[in-house]
């Protein structure tokens, strides 16, 4: 039986929904996939490449 790891519980609930949502998308073997196809990351404060933004529903600050 897995046992859950109570650390891990409180990081996510310290950092919230959002940190939730990042661990899985990251995890996420065609996210990464799109992720590496990217031809650069934008400058800090750009938007991201708006494909990329309407095919995962988010952006780089």
């Amino acid at each position: 039986m897995i046992v859950p790891d109570p650390d891990a519980y409180d990081a996510l609930a310290r950092r919230g929904h959002s940190a939730l949502a990042w661990e899985i998308l990251r995890r996420d073997p065609a996210y990464r996939a799109a992720y590496d196809r990217l031809p650069a990351l934008p400058a800090t404060g750009a938007s991201a490449d708006p494909a990329f933004t309407a095919d995962w529903g988010l952006h780089f600050p």
